[in-house]
């Protein structure tokens, strides 16, 4: 079950590259709540569930939509921020 949650995370995660700031937000958020829930022991869950969500967001705000249409926000390996077509 928990590599279940954790590859389909995983999957949704670049689905979320060009829609609004909420919308990214809500799916980082949810994203992360899912896999801090699955990768936390059963006595943490909610707590790693409450962590997970946070570094969600933290991360959608990183990797999000650009002000034009057709073009997201990217981070190479260095961690230098670009702009290309989703």
């Amino acid at each position: 079950m928990k590599k279940t949650i954790l590859a389909l995370t995983i999957l949704a995660m670049p689905l979320a590259a060009c829609q609004t700031a909420e919308q990214n937000a809500a799916l980082g958020a949810v994203s992360g709540a899912a896999l801090g829930a699955a990768v936390s022991s059963k006595e943490d869950r909610t707590k790693g569930a409450l962590i997970g969500a946070a570094v969600g967001v933290a991360a959608s705000t990183l990797i999000g939509p650009a002000t034009t249409p057709g073009q997201c926000y990217y981070r190479d390996a260095n961690g230098r921020r670009f702009i290309a077509a989703c």
